[in-house]
């Protein structure tokens, strides 16, 4: 091959993947994608916070109320079919504990939204009454009518008295 192809070949390489990083950059830096990484960093902090509540504040009110009981220590030795090996564990207890916490969890991710609705709502009414105009008086609308009969009366006589 030629040098002056080879040349055109390595310009086209070099070209492709100049395009490929221009397209990277555009997606990267797009709102969508941005938006998705603080939803998600954000995300994250708020299950900590919501693990937490559940974890320390509503499951030990739980406790109190059933008397006690744990869960996550329900188990079953299962019988091992090597003898060196240990006995597996089914360990059903963390299953009913893990189901208990996801409805403790939707119930206060529900509240809080709901919460968050109520607020927002609350937030737009007071704009659309700050938007709406204000109501005139009768008399007000009455005269306001009365003025721009009279000045179309007297734009309509000014251009009869030049025809």
């Amino acid at each position: 091959m030629p040098k002056k192809e080879k040349k055109e070949k390595k310009e086209k390489i070099i070209k492709k993947k100049l395009a490929i990083v221009k397209e990277f950059k555009e997606f990267i830096s797009r709102g969508s994608v941005m938006d998705l990484a603080v939803g998600i960093i954000i995300g994250s902090s708020f299950t900590a916070i919501v693990n937490s509540v559940v974890k320390d504040i509503i499951t030990p009110l739980i406790g109190i109320l059933i008397g006690g009981i744990d869960f996550s220590s329900l188990r079953i030795n299962l019988p091992s079919i090597y003898s060196e090996a240990e006995n597996p564990v089914f360990t059903y207890g963390e299953f009913i504990q893990a189901i208990i916490n996801f409805f403790i969890i939707a119930i206060c991710v529900f509240v809080i939204i709901k919460f968050m609705n109520t607020l927002k709502s609350k937030i737009e009414l007071e704009k659309k009454e700050e938007e709406k105009p204000s109501v005139k008086a009768a008399d007000i609308l009455l005269l306001e009518e009365i003025r721009d009969l009279l000045k179309n009366q007297n734009i309509k006589g000014e251009a009869d008295e030049t025809d």
